[in-house]
């Protein structure tokens, strides 16, 4: 009663039994909130259990490849999508630690200015998406997985990019979300969720023709299971970064352009304030790598604080997702004129975001052009995307035959099945 003692005494005139009477109702309303809360916080994922038979680890040897995509589907729209979009970008970031990626990304050009770097990432990001946001068969998956064998196939066939540089970055796009969920967000996945994860990105990799002999069960393709080939995978990557995750001027370099990517957003004073975020979210071995100086502990401080408060106040106090607000980075339709695709947000330079009216001229475009920051422009290609003409400028225009051969073939395989021995 003495808090409400002092707001009488601050607001001369209103009587203790009125305070008192708010006082209740605010407090009922509190609790009725956060009971509401609770009942359904849990909801995504009590669903998700509902939906699936795969109750214990041995029900996972069942999974199929269709059901591990629905279900890795639902973590990034509605249960976790900040946190898989920042671990997809991170995984990213992370294979820049390897100086025989970072080399090969300098020295081809694609990363030599930061416009290149930016569309890359803006590449990279639209396949990783359209591989997740769609179905193994779709012919979207299937057109972004066509389009990255082929880009590929030009590196691998000049001995630019070996298997274990591929395995790493499939490995990398598989434990990431689940190292970040797992260290950020408010619950830890589940068995089913992880089992999904690996059952998911084992069929994408296979897809990608990439050679899992190295891995312990590799050989004899021996897995029981997605979580089994998710925890060899982790293991032998732990294995590849303690080989070849070493300081190297490549690394700096991509590094620095990198994160200037990252703080595109961030003034020029706050700069140096947001590398030391950035390095202090770094791990020490790719800290080490990158050639970056080890923050303040202030730093570590903070940033687990500020997740902590998150991850309360997401557990607590917020209802999940709503079912008819899925999380999407790209149209969910091309448009009906052009065929093209676009992309809905962007964080640095607004690669094929459309020139719209709202994008252009809208209260959040005039505040990029009074910070110097960039809006949709034609030389951000406004008109769109078509997935085949992803990737490097110079491949522009290259590999329509073997593009168009490879997604018909992948829409034929039939891989939504189970791909485990039973």
């Amino acid at each position: 009663m003495g808090i409400f003692s002092s707001l009488q005494n601050c607001v001369p005139g209103v009587s203790s039994e009125h305070n008192l009477r708010w006082y209740h109702i605010l407090t009922a309303s509190f609790i009725g909130y956060t009971a509401i809360c609770q009942a359904l916080r849990f909801r995504h994922r009590n669903a998700l259990q509902a939906k699936y038979p795969y109750k214990t680890r041995a029900d996972c040897a069942r999974m199929t490849v269709d059901h591990a995509f629905e279900i890795s589907l639902m973590l990034s729209r509605y249960e976790f999508p900040l946190m898989t979009l920042r671990a997809t970008q991170f995984a990213l970031f992370r294979t820049y630690g390897i100086p025989t990626i970072s080399k090969l990304l300098c020295q081809t050009g694609q990363l030599s200015n930061k416009a290149d770097v930016s569309k890359r990432y803006a590449d990279t990001e639209i396949v990783v998406a359209e591989i997740k946001n769609f179905g193994v068969d779709h012919e979207r998956s299937c057109g972004a997985t066509a389009r990255m064998n082929y880009i590929h196939s030009v590196y691998q066939k000049s001995g630019l990019i070996s298997n274990d540089d591929m395995i790493y970055t499939i490995a990398l796009f598989a434990m990431e979300p689940v190292k970040w969920i797992y260290r950020y967000e408010w619950r830890d996945l589940t068995t089913m969720e992880k089992c999904a994860i690996g059952t998911f990105w084992k069929s994408q990799g296979e897809a990608m023709n990439i050679d899992y002999s190295p891995l312990k069960s590799g050989k004899d393709r021996s897995w029981k299971d997605g979580l089994q080939w998710l925890n060899e995978i982790m293991e032998w990557t732990d294995d590849y970064e303690k080989r070849c995750m070493v300081p190297d001027p490549w690394n700096h370099m991509l590094a620095n352009e990198t994160t200037d990517l990252l703080l595109y957003k961030v003034s020029k004073r706050m700069k140096p304030y947001g590398r030391k975020v950035i390095s202090a979210i770094m791990d020490d071995r790719l800290r080490t790598a990158m050639k970056y100086e080890v923050p303040p502990k202030s730093y570590f401080t903070t940033i687990n604080a500020v997740f902590a408060i998150r991850r309360f106040i997401l557990r607590w106090l917020m209802p999940p997702r709503p079912w008819f607000l899925p999380y999407r980075t790209i149209s969910p339709e091309p448009d009906s004129k052009t065929g093209r695709l676009h992309r809905k947000y962007y964080e640095s330079e607004p690669w094929y975001v459309p020139a719209t009216f709202g994008n252009r001229y809208g209260l959040g475009a005039w505040m990029n052009w009074l910070a110097g920051r960039p809006i949709p422009e034609k030389k951000f290609r406004p008109e769109g995307f078509l997935i085949e003409e992803i990737g490097p400028r110079r491949m522009e225009g290259k590999g329509m035959d073997e593009f168009k051969e490879m997604k018909e073939r992948l829409m034929r395989a039939g891989r939504g099945g189970c791909p485990f021995p039973h």
